[in-house]
C-alpha cells in the first residue's frame, strides 16, 4: 500500500496581554483546540490580542480538514513561539510537507521569515512563499523600491525615523498623505488617523507610530479611489483568479475610504460593516487586463510562489497603484483570497489541494 503523505499544519498561537505579561490564549482557562476567532470576537475569550492574528485559530482546522478529505496524513503543530520545539517536533514526526500558516514569533511579525528558514536549513518542503521573499514583503520600503526598480507604479513615498526629520521645505510628496508602520502588515497600526493634510497632523502620526511600534514610518501619497485585490496561483504557469473589490461605500462620508485594522479585523464596528468586499469587482475590461498583468508581474518581480495577493488602488483616471504585496495571505472563508477563489468555482477544499500540489511539485 502506498504510504499517505504526511502534511503537518505548523502555526503560532496569537498572546495576549495579561496584568502579569503576555500569555498565550490557550493559557487564558480555555482548551487550546477549541479556540476560534469568534470567541476571541464575541468576548469568550480575552479581546486584548492582535486580532489580525486570530484567524488562525480556525484556519488551521479547516485546512487540517481540507488536507484530510484530500487523503494526506495529517497533523497540527503549535509552535508557541519556541523554535526548539519547532525544530524536535520536525525531527521526530519528519512530516513530508509543511502546511506553514505561522505569521510571527514571540509576537514579532519581521520573524515569520525565519520560521520559514528554518523549515529550509532542515531541508523540509512546506508551502508559500521562502524565507526571503517573506522578508523582503515584510519591508514596506523595500518592497516600493524593488516595485518601483521593475518599472511598477506604486505611490511617491518616503520614511521618517521619527517626526523631527519631517521639514516642511524639504517635502516633496503632496497631501493628502497616509502614514503607517513599516514593518508590519494585516492593516496592524492603520486607523481613521492615518489619513492626513497637513505637516502637523503628519508629524503627529509619524510620533505615534515611533512610540506605539517601535519603528519607521512610512509615508505615501495617498491615493483617492477604489481599491483592489488580486489573487494569484501557482508557480510555473501561474494565474490570476477573478479581481475582488472592497467597496467603502457603506463608510460615513467623514472617514476615508481605507481599509483599517477595524475594517479588517473587529466585526460590529463601522469600519467592518462598511468595507465589503464584492467579487468579481465591476471594472472596464482593459483595466482588469491591465490589473491582472500588473499582479502577475509584481508576483514574480517579489519571488511569490504557490499563492499571494497583490493590493492595488485605481483611481480617477484609472492609474493602477500597487500598494501592497501580501505572501501566503489570509485565506480563511472571510478573506479577499477566499472570495477570489470561490468566483473562479473553487471549493476551499480544492483551493488547498492546490497550493499543497504546487508546494510538493518544488520537493527533490
Amino acid at each position: 500500500m502506498r504510504k499517505k503523505i504526511h502534511v503537518s499544519v505548523v502555526f503560532n498561537e496569537p498572546t495576549v496581554e495579561t496584568s502579569t505579561g503576555r500569555k498565550f490564549i490557550s493559557e487564558m482557562g480555555k482548551i487550546e483546540a477549541n479556540v476560534t476567532r469568534s470567541q476571541v470576537l464575541s468576548g469568550a475569550q480575552p479581546s486584548a490580542v492582535d486580532l489580525s492574528e486570530v484567524g488562525v485559530l480556525e484556519e488551521r482546522g479547516h485546512v487540517q480538514e481540507a488536507l484530510q478529505k484530500n487523503g494526506y496524513k495529517t497533523s497540527l503543530f503549535n509552535m508557541n513561539s519556541d523554535i526548539k520545539r519547532l525544530i524536535q517536533f520536525i525531527e521526530e514526526k519528519e512530516p513530508d510537507l509543511i502546511f506553514n500558516l505561522c505569521e510571527s514569533v514571540g509576537d514579532e511579525a519581521t520573524h515569520e521569515m525565519f520560521v520559514a528558514g528554518v523549515y529550509e536549513l532542515m531541508g523540509i518542503p512546506y508551502t508559500g512563499a521562502s524565507a526571503f521573499t517573506l522578508g523582503i514583503c515584510q519591508n514596506k520600503v523595500r518592497t516600493k523600491q524593488v516595485l518601483s526598480f521593475h518599472k511598477i507604479r506604486i505611490p511617491r513615498f518616503t520614511l521618517y525615523k521619527n517626526a523631527n526629520e519631517i521639514v516642511e521645505d524639504e517635502f516633496e510628496l503632496r497631501f493628502p498623505v497616509i502614514a503607517k508602520p513599516s514593518l508590519e502588515d494585516a492593516s496592524v497600526g492603520i486607523d481613521n488617523g492615518s489619513v492626513v493634510d497637513n505637516f502637523a497632523a503628519l508629524r503627529k502620526r509619524v510620533r505615534f507610530i515611533f512610540q506605539n511600534f517601535d519603528q519607521p514610518a512610512l509615508v505615501e501619497e495617498y491615493i483617492e479611489g477604489r481599491e483592489l485585490n488580486v489573487a494569484i496561483i501557482g508557480n510555473r504557469r501561474p494565474i490570476t483568479l477573478p479581481i475582488s473589490e472592497i467597496d467603502f461605500s457603506g463608510l460615513p462620508p467623514e472617514l476615508p475610504r481605507i481599509v483599517t485594522y477595524a475594517a479588517k479585523w473587529m466585526e460590529g464596528t463601522e469600519e467592518y460593516k462598511g468595507t465589503v468586499g464584492v467579487c468579481p469587482a465591476q471594472v472596464p475590461i482593459d483595466v482588469e487586463r491591465q490589473a491582472k498583468d500588473i499582479a502577475l508581474r509584481t508576483y514574480r518581480i517579489m519571488g511569490c510562489r504557490d499563492y499571494a495577493r497583490i493590493d492595488m488602488r485605481l483611481d480617477k483616471n484609472n492609474n493602477l497603484y500597487v500598494i501592497e504585496v501580501n505572501p501566503n495571505p489570509d485565506i480563511s472563508d472571510d478573506a479577499g483570497f477566499a472570495r477570489s477563489a470561490r468566483a473562479s468555482g473553487y471549493s476551499f477544499d480544492e483551493v488547498i489541494n492546490k497550493i499543497v500540489e504546487y508546494a510538493l511539485e518544488r520537493t527533490p
